[in-house]
Protein backbone atom coordinates (compact mmCIF):
# COMPACT_ATOMS: atom_id res chain seq x y z
CA UNK A 1 0.00 0.00 0.00
CA UNK A 2 2.81 2.41 1.13
CA UNK A 3 4.48 1.85 -2.10
CA UNK A 4 1.33 2.41 -4.29
CA UNK A 5 1.08 5.83 -2.49
CA UNK A 6 4.55 6.73 -3.28
CA UNK A 7 4.05 5.88 -7.00
CA UNK A 8 0.66 8.31 -7.16
CA UNK A 9 2.55 10.89 -5.05
CA UNK A 10 5.56 10.71 -7.65
CA UNK A 11 3.35 10.56 -10.60
CA UNK A 12 1.01 13.64 -9.55
CA UNK A 13 4.64 15.35 -8.68
CA UNK A 14 6.08 14.94 -12.13
CA UNK A 15 2.40 15.31 -13.98
CA UNK A 16 2.43 19.02 -12.07
CA UNK A 17 6.48 19.49 -12.88
CA UNK A 18 4.96 18.40 -16.50
CA UNK A 19 2.32 20.91 -16.44
CA UNK A 20 4.10 23.76 -15.30
CA UNK A 21 6.98 23.22 -17.72
CA UNK A 22 5.03 23.38 -20.50
CA UNK A 23 2.94 26.11 -19.56
CA UNK A 24 6.12 28.27 -19.45
CA UNK A 25 7.15 27.51 -23.49
CA UNK A 26 3.24 28.39 -24.30
CA UNK A 27 2.98 31.51 -22.63
CA UNK A 28 2.42 35.20 -24.32
CA UNK A 29 5.73 36.91 -25.14
CA UNK A 30 6.28 39.23 -21.72
CA UNK A 31 5.16 42.86 -22.48
CA UNK A 32 7.85 45.86 -23.14
CA UNK A 33 8.25 48.50 -19.99
CA UNK A 34 9.87 51.34 -21.26
CA UNK A 35 12.40 51.27 -17.49
CA UNK A 36 13.91 47.87 -19.35
CA UNK A 37 14.55 49.26 -23.07
CA UNK A 38 17.86 50.93 -23.91
CA UNK A 39 16.58 55.13 -23.57
CA UNK A 40 18.11 57.06 -25.60
CA UNK A 41 19.03 60.62 -25.46
CA UNK A 42 16.23 63.49 -25.63
CA UNK A 43 17.64 67.03 -26.01
CA UNK A 44 15.68 69.26 -23.95
CA UNK A 45 17.11 72.43 -23.92
CA UNK A 46 20.88 73.63 -23.76
CA UNK A 47 23.09 74.40 -20.85
CA UNK A 48 26.05 77.32 -21.14
CA UNK A 49 28.88 77.00 -19.16
CA UNK A 50 30.36 80.68 -17.81
CA UNK A 51 33.41 81.78 -16.10
CA UNK A 52 33.15 84.24 -13.11
CA UNK A 53 33.46 87.13 -15.39
CA UNK A 54 30.20 85.27 -17.17
CA UNK A 55 32.25 84.55 -20.14
CA UNK A 56 30.67 81.55 -22.07
CA UNK A 57 33.16 78.65 -21.63
CA UNK A 58 31.05 75.78 -23.33
CA UNK A 59 27.65 74.59 -23.98
CA UNK A 60 25.76 70.90 -24.22
CA UNK A 61 22.60 69.66 -25.19
CA UNK A 62 20.89 68.82 -22.00
CA UNK A 63 18.25 66.04 -20.86
CA UNK A 64 16.13 67.08 -18.38
CA UNK A 65 15.90 64.78 -14.48
CA UNK A 66 13.09 66.93 -12.89
CA UNK A 67 10.86 64.08 -11.93
CA UNK A 68 11.68 61.88 -8.75
CA UNK A 69 11.94 58.85 -11.21
CA UNK A 70 13.35 60.13 -13.52
CA UNK A 71 16.19 61.79 -10.86
CA UNK A 72 16.70 58.17 -10.15
CA UNK A 73 16.50 56.40 -13.01
CA UNK A 74 19.06 59.24 -14.42
CA UNK A 75 21.73 57.85 -16.86
CA UNK A 76 21.49 54.33 -15.51
CA UNK A 77 22.13 51.73 -18.54
CA UNK A 78 22.88 54.09 -20.70
CA UNK A 79 26.61 52.78 -22.76
CA UNK A 80 27.27 56.13 -24.71
CA UNK A 81 26.72 59.98 -24.61
CA UNK A 82 28.04 62.66 -27.17
CA UNK A 83 30.61 64.64 -25.58
CA UNK A 84 28.50 67.79 -26.07
CA UNK A 85 25.38 65.97 -24.14
CA UNK A 86 24.77 65.98 -20.10
CA UNK A 87 21.78 65.54 -18.26
CA UNK A 88 20.36 68.11 -15.69
CA UNK A 89 19.18 66.92 -12.16
CA UNK A 90 16.89 70.01 -10.85
CA UNK A 91 15.38 68.90 -7.37
CA UNK A 92 12.43 70.96 -5.59
CA UNK A 93 15.08 72.28 -3.13
CA UNK A 94 18.76 73.49 -2.43
CA UNK A 95 20.35 70.65 -0.07
CA UNK A 96 23.28 68.56 0.28
CA UNK A 97 23.02 65.69 -3.04
CA UNK A 98 23.81 62.89 -2.87
CA UNK A 99 24.81 60.34 -5.79
CA UNK A 100 26.31 57.04 -6.58
CA UNK A 101 27.03 55.04 -9.86
CA UNK A 102 25.82 51.63 -8.98
CA UNK A 103 23.92 50.89 -11.82
CA UNK A 104 25.69 53.27 -14.03
CA UNK A 105 27.85 52.29 -16.78
CA UNK A 106 29.77 55.28 -18.38
CA UNK A 107 32.07 57.19 -15.90
CA UNK A 108 30.75 60.76 -15.38
CA UNK A 109 31.98 64.39 -13.91
CA UNK A 110 29.47 65.32 -11.85
CA UNK A 111 28.63 69.19 -11.12
CA UNK A 112 27.09 70.57 -8.36
CA UNK A 113 25.13 73.92 -8.57
CA UNK A 114 23.70 75.92 -6.27
CA UNK A 115 20.60 77.79 -6.22
CA UNK A 116 22.04 81.22 -7.55
CA UNK A 117 23.60 78.92 -10.86
CA UNK A 118 26.98 78.40 -9.11
CA UNK A 119 29.13 75.40 -9.28
CA UNK A 120 29.71 74.47 -5.71
CA UNK A 121 31.40 71.34 -6.52
CA UNK A 122 32.58 69.04 -8.59
CA UNK A 123 33.31 64.81 -8.78
CA UNK A 124 35.28 64.72 -11.12
CA UNK A 125 35.30 60.61 -12.94
CA UNK A 126 32.51 59.03 -10.73
CA UNK A 127 33.43 55.47 -11.39
CA UNK A 128 30.65 53.20 -13.21
CA UNK A 129 29.04 50.67 -10.95
CA UNK A 130 30.46 52.20 -7.93
CA UNK A 131 28.40 52.26 -4.44
CA UNK A 132 30.16 55.04 -3.04
CA UNK A 133 27.96 58.03 -2.17
CA UNK A 134 29.37 61.59 -4.29
CA UNK A 135 27.83 64.06 -1.97
CA UNK A 136 27.52 68.43 -3.23
CA UNK A 137 29.52 68.86 -0.12
CA UNK A 138 27.61 72.20 0.09
CA UNK A 139 23.82 72.51 -0.95
CA UNK A 140 22.99 72.20 -4.38
CA UNK A 141 19.31 72.68 -6.66
CA UNK A 142 21.15 71.26 -9.56
CA UNK A 143 23.19 68.24 -10.70
CA UNK A 144 24.54 68.64 -13.73
CA UNK A 145 26.30 65.17 -15.11
CA UNK A 146 28.28 65.17 -18.40
CA UNK A 147 31.35 62.60 -19.59
CA UNK A 148 34.30 61.98 -16.99
CA UNK A 149 36.85 64.37 -18.51
CA UNK A 150 34.27 67.13 -19.62
CA UNK A 151 35.45 69.81 -16.61
CA UNK A 152 39.47 69.26 -16.77
CA UNK A 153 39.15 69.55 -21.35
CA UNK A 154 36.67 72.70 -20.72
CA UNK A 155 38.83 73.97 -17.79
CA UNK A 156 35.54 74.48 -15.84
CA UNK A 157 36.04 74.90 -12.28
CA UNK A 158 34.12 75.61 -8.77
CA UNK A 159 33.23 79.09 -8.57
CA UNK A 160 31.82 79.33 -12.23
CA UNK A 161 27.54 79.52 -13.30
CA UNK A 162 25.46 77.88 -15.52
CA UNK A 163 23.03 79.31 -17.88
CA UNK A 164 19.78 76.87 -19.13
CA UNK A 165 18.03 77.60 -21.93
CA UNK A 166 15.19 75.34 -21.91
CA UNK A 167 13.57 73.93 -25.12
CA UNK A 168 16.25 74.37 -27.56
Amino acid sequence: MKKRIRLIVIILFCSALAFGYFHFLNRPPLEKHPENEKTMFQKQGELTFLDKKGKEISKIDIEIADTEYSREKGLMARDTMAVNQGMLFIFDYSKIQYFWMKDTILPLDMIFVDDQDKIVHIAYDAKPFSEENISSEKPALYVVEVNAGYCRDNKIEVGYKIKLNKGN
